[in-house]
């Protein structure tokens, strides 16, 4: 069977530069889905996205469709016919479904049939509306219409080419007749490009000053300006959305080295990367101690004759920008930062928690409770938590929102407060994300942990919990910071004392009954997932979470010593037996003695597990207080012969009620040593 190559460009108004790579993609998933639903073969697709164009080209694709039965069951040929040999109306619906007269329909079975031989259509013919169905899928938040057309799309429309091979696909898309067209580059060749052939549409472009391939673009704007960076001798910050963004803003890609005055310098240099990455599309260099350089490379979209001109009005643009940053700076060094926190007494936290002085001020006194325990410095903790929201107030902030804790180091550091504490203004934010950078001091942990646990405790207190799909505090984003900071950064923390003085914070704001349960239920929970993550069985995560850990880094190395005790031959049946004893203890009734007796023992098998219990209850107390789990559960391990022979010569439910009552204080002195780490019969 014969095959083509096919080619569709819609050419645009510019289109939104950062969702550019997105519908490039989306437009290609959605012509491979229309492809295959039809059953049209093809070798390879691929998307071209340039600013005022979105393509699709497939390579091979089938000239026809191939031709295909459709064989359909209908009713039982009982129930077709009545017992006169009339068709019932389940008959004729069957027909009617088939769209043949019932005459047609086989009858020779046990069921009506109907098979049909469907030719295959034309490629061309299918391929415009797979072409309008992929365009109308396009995550576009928001469809404008232009001019007096019903049409509607992320921008206006201005040309469409559609080939098959060498033939121009007739038809009509979102009020673009098809043609063979295209455009080239807006100010370089602002005129029509004829498009040969598919195969030849990215040449045809190129000699029209245009890469209409982005993933071309971005590599050889990426290689282009890590060259320049060198040359200045620094290195150029490239985020991967930054260069994606600068990557849809071009179609004919001359990066340029600018620079700008070294007395900007002085500004926090996060300010003046912020404004020339976020509001200029920059990219900053920085040397090799990773300060800023007064240098940064700007992407031009010509090929000017006189670069100097581009250079000097990208140089003359981005001041402006600096000078705001440096007035901020300068202005916020006037006054102390502590004494913001009197503006923040009249700012609203949220309505009923108070306001953000009086975060503040609960943060100060959580992270001075919490420094305590993880070996921090509680008065530089309490200190840092005063000054934690301080620079919220701050002419910086107010004009580059992303500065909030980085200008307060700053401003730290300016009023000569000690660097952890400088420090822990920032860090109290972190992580800011995912995988995101944790604090480096032992301050700002503590000041993290508190803010986010002030939160938390705040939110959930006056029942503004998070649902599926709403989370506007961001509190599970809190509840996982808490926990990596604590886990890994190994800081022994319990979270239950905590909770609880964080609540005694907030007074009478929150209602305290079964508060606490509820935020370190939410906390725990958020574990569960990070463990699937890491393919720990969920099993493993319940097994911990019976015995209720305080310590999120106590839960931790449970979880680790559990799972390498799965690993163990004897795992199985001691997890069995466990689970028989468990549910032996459910079923006992009255007090148990606190230990079991020798003087009741009848059986040799009573004896030799109670000695195995008393030995490694000697060898484990001392491994599980040193927090050496693994190494007690596999102490533990050495119980399972006395354990299965106990259950294989031994009655359990003696009809003595002493008998019976010491071998069930024996199986809850066994289940005891295990819950010491965690309810292991919650593995089986």
């Amino acid at each position: 069977m014969s095959a083509q190559d096919f080619l569709v460009e819609l050419g645009t108004e510019e289109l939104p530069p950062k969702a550019l790579k997105s519908l490039g993609e989306a437009f290609l998933a959605g012509v491979e889905k229309g492809l295959k639903s039809a059953g049209l073969d093809y070798l390879q697709a691929r998307y071209y996205a340039a600013p005022r164009r979105l393509a699709v080209l497939v390579e091979r694709l089938q000239a026809q469709q191939p031709d295909r039965t459709l064989n359909l069951d209908g009713p039982p040929v009982q129930a077709a016919f009545d017992k006169d040999g009339n068709p019932t109306q389940a008959a004729l619906g069957f027909a009617k479904k088939c769209g043949v007269d019932l005459a047609e329909i086989d009858r020779s079975g046990a069921k009506l049939k109907f098979s049909q031989c469907i030719a295959g259509q034309a490629a061309v013919s299918l391929l415009p509306g797979i072409v309008e169905a992929s365009l109308a899928d396009l995550p576009i938040p928001k469809r404008m219409r232009w001019a007096a057309r019903k049409e509607e799309f992320v921008r206006p429309t201005q040309w469409l080419v559609m080939l098959f091979g060498d033939a121009v696909v007739d038809c009509q898309i979102l009020a673009q007749q098809a043609g063979r067209t295209s455009r080239g580059h807006r100010f370089h060749a602002n005129h029509e490009v004829r498009i040969s052939s598919p195969a030849s549409y990215a040449e045809d472009l190129r000699s029209a000053y245009v890469l209409a391939d982005f993933a071309e673009r971005r590599a050889q704007i990426a290689a282009r300006v890590e060259q320049l960076a060198q040359a200045e001798n620094g290195s150029a910050i490239v985020p991967p959305a930054l260069l994606d963004e600068v990557t849809a803003l071009v179609e004919w890609p001359v990066p340029l080295v600018c620079s700008f005055e070294e007395r900007f310098l002085e500004v926090p240099q996060e300010a003046l990367i912020t404004t020339m990455q976020d509001n200029q599309k920059y990219f900053c260099l920085l040397d090799g101690n990773g300060k800023l350089l007064p240098r940064f490379i700007t992407v031009a979209n010509i090929e000017s004759k006189d670069p100097a001109q581009i250079v000097s009005g990208n140089e003359k643009v981005v001041r402006p920008r600096l000078t705001d940053a440096e007035f901020f700076f300068k202005q916020d060094k006037r006054q102390p930062l502590e004494k913001r926190n009197e503006r923040l007494a009249n700012v609203v936290f949220q309505a009923q928690l108070g306001s953000v002085f009086d975060k503040a001020k609960r943060v100060s006194a959580l992270a001075g409770f919490i420094a305590r325990q993880i070996g921090a410095d509680p008065a530089r903790a309490e200190r840092a938590g005063l000054l934690s929201k301080c620079d919220l107030a701050s002419e910086m902030v107010g004009e580059f929102p992303e500065m909030q804790g980085i200008a307060g180091y700053y401003y730290a550091l300016h009023d000569g407060e000690p660097e952890d504490v400088a420090k822990a203004l920032n860090e109290q934010y972190m992580p800011r994300g995912a995988g995101a950078e944790l604090p480096q001091t032992l301050t700002g942990a503590a000041v993290a942990v508190a803010d986010k646990l002030d939160t938390l405790v705040g939110i959930f207190g006056i029942g503004m919990l998070p649902t599926g799909s709403k989370d506007p505090y961001a509190l599970r984003r809190a509840a996982l910071g808490v926990l990596r900071i604590l886990i890994e950064k190994q800081l022994d923390l319990d979270l239950v004392q905590a909770v609880a003085f964080a609540i005694e914070q907030y007074g009478e704001r929150v209602k305290a009954a079964g508060l606490a349960a509820q935020v370190l239920d939410f906390i725990f929970d958020r574990l569960r997932a990070r463990y699937e993550d890491e393919g720990v069985d969920v099993a493993v995560y319940q097994a911990v979470r019976a015995v209720n850990p305080a310590s999120p880094l106590d839960f931790d190395q449970r979880v680790q010593a559990v799972q390498a005790f799965r690993q163990l031959p004897e795992a199985a049946a001691l997890a069995a037996a466990n689970k028989r004893v468990s549910n032996i203890l459910a079923k006992a009734e009255g007090q148990l003695p606190a230990s079991a007796s020798a003087h009741f023992f009848d059986n040799p098998c009573e004896f030799t597990l109670n000695a195995a219990i008393h030995h490694a209850r000697d060898a484990v107390q001392p491994l599980a207080v040193q927090r050496q789990y693994h190494l007690a559960l596999s102490q533990l391990a050495s119980l399972r012969e006395p354990v299965d022979g106990f259950f294989e010569a031994v009655l359990v439910n003696a009809e003595d009620a002493n008998v019976r009552a010491n071998r069930y204080a024996l199986l809850a002195e066994l289940r005891g040593l295990f819950l010491g780490v965690a309810d292991i019969s919650l593995l089986g």
